[in-house]
């Protein structure tokens, strides 16, 4: 069967994706490239897009492949008739991509989704979020160890120092601030910058899941 660019195609019953054992039979979309060898590129429509289950976009999101289009051979597809339109796609894709923005985080990516799961994606909202959970699950004090290079203050990348409170002031460009103290010296200072030192504590993964978020957002 010839195949032409644009050309909407449903996947045969049976064909499964090589990387990640799914069945992807029925899973329908619209030819985006054709290679000289017969390869086709296909970029899934909205409704396929919709009904991908959220395992298989996580575990994508965390091997680094692409979920929303797909590379097969014109012998496990046929034609079909089109079911959206490219913007129904577009549409779909950015509810997904919000969706599953810090699934290839593993770990510390289902930290960061369960403290924003309700939250607006915009910086004041998420910020106070993490305020938030971070006054409930920090214990303190804790002791940490300044993680980024510092260009100016008291404080330096390496420096230990016990984080006694989080502080009142958030700022946008440096996120959560915390009242921090080293020998008989009181400092306020920017969370983000910071790792707890005993990696078996509970305040450990709350913390580096904030410092991830904040450095990715």
């Amino acid at each position: 069967m010839n195949f032409q660019l644009n050309d909407s195609v449903v996947v045969k019953i049976g064909v499964k994706d090589p990387d990640t054992g799914m069945d992807i039979g029925k899973w329908q979309g619209r030819i985006t490239e054709i290679g000289e060898d017969k390869l086709l590129c296909i970029d899934w429509d909205s409704l396929t897009l919709k009904n991908i289950p959220d395992s298989y976009i996580t575990t994508c999101e965390e091997e680094g492949f692409g979920w929303n289009q797909y590379y097969t051979y014109a012998t496990d597809v046929e034609k079909t008739e089109p079911r959206d339109t490219e913007d129904d796609v577009d549409e779909m894709i950015g509810i997904l991509n919000d969706k599953h923005a810090w699934d290839h985080l593993g770990k510390e990516g289902e930290g960061i989704k369960e403290v924003l799961r309700e939250i607006a994606l915009d910086d004041e909202a998420a910020l106070e979020a993490w305020d938030k959970h971070l006054r409930q699950v920090l214990t303190f004090p804790f002791q940490a160890e300044v993680k980024e290079l510092q260009e100016r203050g008291p404080l330096r990348m390496g420096d230990r120092i016990t984080v006694e409170k989080i502080d009142s002031y958030i700022d946008d460009l440096r996120g959560i601030f915390v009242k921090v103290t080293k020998k008989k010296s009181s400092y306020v200072f920017p969370l983000a910058d910071l790792e707890a030192v005993d990696t078996k504590r509970s305040n450990f993964q709350p913390l580096r899941s904030y410092v991830i978020w904040f450095a990715n957002h």
